[in-house]
């Protein structure tokens, strides 16, 4: 449901960015070429499998492949700064290609949620004068052309109205004649993942849990605040081993009573056991308190 919005919001901000710039200092016309051609091909090359997510009802998955272009697409914008280049000299030519990438990767993805929120497409057909109706239409680049200025696509962001247009269009893709799909409990929904709180923590404190052959108690900092936490993992690390490691912790696990104190989360490991345990680990960089997303 917040991913929804979410989508919405990063959408907007893609097109709102980029207009501005190009109604201000180009009369509303975009530049005669791409300003980064591999990315706006890598955008077209990731509809063969969002529509192959459409066709096999994935729409969660397919939410998210869109989700993670918007992203791309923001870190884009960010990277490229239009808003610094603007006030460079001699820099509108530039400005105007960074922008003109950023409204065509915009459109490729209302192409691909056109299927889901079709009135936010249409109004993006008429805010960029060109068709986003096709799947094929994302193959061909909007340049040299003119778009109008930037209107609100939507009037308002509204979760509600966003998860009823999802599930509506969902609904209606649905196939006509009902069909019993059996339960798959192997999988859960990205409802119900979002649920998990996942942090990174560092470890500050390990200690040998008198009475217990498995486990190792460890003290553990999520940046603002530290955690107790019981973890069998003693056959596979000794406690000194673990000090200054970090790791990932189910934060918002329910605290529990076990006989030697209360654990607050849970430490997450991969292996068979034994010996081979192991912890998970970030990537360099990572800081205390930092949510896995």
């Amino acid at each position: 449901a917040r991913n929804n919005t979410d989508l919405v919001n990063k959408l907007v901000n893609i097109a709102s960015r980029c207009a501005g710039f190009i109604a201000k200092g180009h009369k509303g016309q975009l530049a005669s070429q791409l300003e980064n051609r591999a990315l706006f091909d890598s955008f077209v090359s990731a509809g063969d499998n969002i529509a192959r997510l459409y066709e096999q009802r994935h729409f969660s998955k397919a939410m998210r492949e869109i989700m993670a272009l918007a992203d791309q697409a923001n870190r884009y914008i960010d990277e490229r700064k239009p808003w610094v280049l603007a006030k460079q000299p001699d820099s509108a030519d530039e400005v105007q290609q960074v922008c003109t990438m950023g409204i065509n990767l915009f459109r490729i993805l209302m192409i691909y949620l056109k299927p889901v929120l079709p009135v936010m497409s249409d109004n993006a057909e008429a805010f960029l004068c060109a068709p986003v109706q096709n799947w094929d239409d994302r193959k061909t680049p909007l340049l040299n052309t003119t778009i109008n200025s930037y209107q609100a696509l939507m009037t308002r962001i509204d979760k509600k109205a966003i998860n009823k247009m999802v599930e509506a269009s969902v609904t209606n893709s649905s196939p006509a004649k009902a069909e019993t799909i059996e339960a798959d409990t192997n999988h859960i929904s990205i409802d119900d993942f979002l649920k998990v709180d996942l942090r990174i923590v560092d470890i500050i404190a390990a200690n040998h849990v008198d009475g217990a052959d498995s486990l190792i108690q460890i003290t553990v900092s999520l940046g603002e605040e530290s955690r107790n936490v019981f973890a069998g993992i003693k056959s596979a690390y000794d406690p000194a081993q673990l000090v200054g490691k970090q790791a990932v912790l189910v934060a918002n696990l329910k605290p529990r009573k076990m006989k030697f104190g209360i654990s607050e989360g849970m430490l997450l490991a991969a292996g068979p056991g034994g010996e081979d345990i192991y912890l998970i680990a970030p990537d360099n960089g990572a800081k205390a308190g930092m949510q896995v997303r």
